[in-house]
């Protein structure tokens, strides 16, 4: 495919993710949100305290993406409410088979996107991101849910920035994850919510400008 058909094929994907994305939110009761959003320190008592919308979206990501113990998972529901076109239910399957992990910028595609090593579980995958291509540097390392899509991924919604501090912190807070590794450590849970709960405390999303959808 040319540069020009990936990019079409991006962006038509990137809008159904948007629009999967929206609908999900508005079937996640909002104590549950709530409750998310507290988990990252985003609350006093139950009003939301945000320094940007992006700490928002973190919460997002982890009550779309994980279920609530003694909950169906809020995919799983929206996946049930009605029939999709192809494409649709593509980027559907993409989410509920979400690959959250630590990545590191290894290059520029020579003809679109990035190309990502995966720091946790090994090997390499093609993002496409046109802000991302344009802005991130090579070297650079964060923390993201990505959707595969067949010959490249996209970003769930968000991406955190991350430095050797950060996940210092992480793992302070959450000392049992330092026994992880791999695939185990990018599927606990407490990881994805404990990188996103130091990211808040850090301020990193104040600067985040690369990502959204």
């Amino acid at each position: 495919m040319t540069r020009t058909e990936i990019l079409t094929r991006y962006r038509r994907l990137r809008q159904i993710s948007k629009e999967h994305h929206a609908a999900v939110v508005d079937i996640i009761a909002p104590d549950v949100m709530l409750d998310w959003a507290k988990r990252l320190g985003l609350t006093q008592g139950k009003t939301l305290v945000l320094e940007n919308e992006n700490e928002m979206t973190l919460a997002e990501d982890l009550a779309i993406y994980l279920p609530r113990l003694g909950r169906s998972h809020p995919l799983d529901r929206y996946a049930r409410a009605r029939q999709f076109a192809p494409d649709e239910a593509i980027v559907l399957a993409a989410m509920r088979d979400a690959r959250f992990s630590l990545w590191h910028i290894e290059r520029r595609h020579e003809t679109a996107g990035l190309i990502l090593r995966d720091l946790l579980r090994g090997g390499e995958i093609r993002l496409i991101d046109e802000a991302m291509e344009q802005n991130a540097p090579p070297g650079m390392e964060m923390a993201a849910r990505l959707l595969r899509l067949g010959g490249f991924a996209m970003t769930a919604r968000i991406i955190v920035p991350v430095t050797p501090d950060l996940m210092e912190q992480v793992f302070d807070r959450a000392p049992a994850l330092r026994r992880g590794e791999g695939d185990v450590l990018a599927q606990d849970p407490r990881f994805a919510i404990g990188v996103y709960r130091a990211a808040v405390a850090a301020g990193t999303m104040n600067s985040v400008r690369l990502q959204r959808t």
